[in-house]
């Protein structure tokens, strides 16, 4: 198939599926037109692919070998330069022409600020909305623009999604108080633990869409991202809450956003691909 908006670039080494017969299918968002710190999110779907090539393919945990499941990589968005907007109707429209040509697909955005997983969430329909994020994301507008990647939660709020947000540790007086207001559980990166996702997300109806913002682990394993924060999660912590709900949860959307630009092998696109793996290597048996 012809997917809109997307071209050729760097995609996963081993063999790749058709879309059409793929479990999982990868896309790129190479956009960082609101990043507000340090640019350069736009070249992290390249890096998260490069970094891939520093990985084996069989993850030991699940006996798992990723280059025998069914993956399709379809490439990057086309973006829209400097317009948040029209860059997510175009991640909206290439997910809707996907899952009308493969209902069962899992899509995979690899970014690329967060703003961009508004145009996913927009075309899968999920009921809940569980994200891993230093920031609440739920302001009304940043920088004049309600597009910002400041405001992506608040954005899928308003859809009527429910959500849960996990690693917290910045945020505005106004944006807590909407979360109070809106019903909208949030974990500070200080009071996380396995327990405490588990009894937040198992009342969460389905199907869940699950976004990752890279800036949600520990300053130490992610130092090129577009808003960094100390104090944050360690990688297998956030494993295991995403095999919880791997195992539990009917998942219909997968991202891992603002991977920002480093030289290649950074160590913040190496964390962002293991997690990629993990994501596919546990969801290989039950998704």
């Amino acid at each position: 198939m012809d997917f809109l908006y997307t071209y050729e670039t760097l995609k996963l080494e081993f063999p790749l599926s058709e879309p059409e017969n793929a479990k999982f299918v990868i896309l790129g968002v190479p956009f960082d037109g609101t990043t507000s710190f340090k640019p350069g999110a736009r070249f992290g779907p390249t890096l998260i692919r490069h970094a891939t090539l520093n990985l084996e393919s069989y993850i030991l945990d699940y006996d798992v070998d990723i280059a025998e499941l069914p993956i399709a990589d379809i490439g990057d968005i086309a973006v829209v330069a400097g317009d948040p907007r029209r860059t997510a109707d175009r991640v909206r429209e290439t997910v809707e022409e996907l899952k009308r040509a493969n209902p069962g697909a899992i899509p995979i955005l690899l970014g690329g600020e967060h703003s961009q997983t508004l145009g996913a969430v927009e075309a899968l329909k999920p009921a809940s909305y569980v994200v891993f994020d230093a920031h609440l994301d739920l302001r009304d507008s940043y920088e004049e623009n309600p597009y910002n990647h400041a405001c992506v939660a608040r954005r899928i709020a308003e859809l009527g999604v429910g959500e849960a947000i996990f690693g917290i540790r910045s945020g505005t007086r106004e944006e807590v108080t909407y979360a109070e207001e809106h019903g909208i559980p949030w974990v500070h990166a200080r009071d996380y633990d396995f327990d405490a996702f588990v009894e937040l997300v198992k009342p969460l109806p389905e199907p869940v869409y699950l976004s990752i913002d890279i800036d949600a682990f520990d300053l130490s394993l992610v130092p090129s991202t577009g808003t960094p924060e100390a104090g944050g999660l360690g990688f297998w912590e956030v494993v295991e809450a995403m095999e919880w709900l791997v195992e539990n949860k009917r998942l219909v959307g997968f991202d891992i956003m603002e991977v920002g630009g480093g030289e290649l092998g950074d160590i913040t696109a190496l964390t962002a691909a293991k997690l990629l793996f993990y994501f596919l290597g546990a969801g290989a048996g039950i998704l």
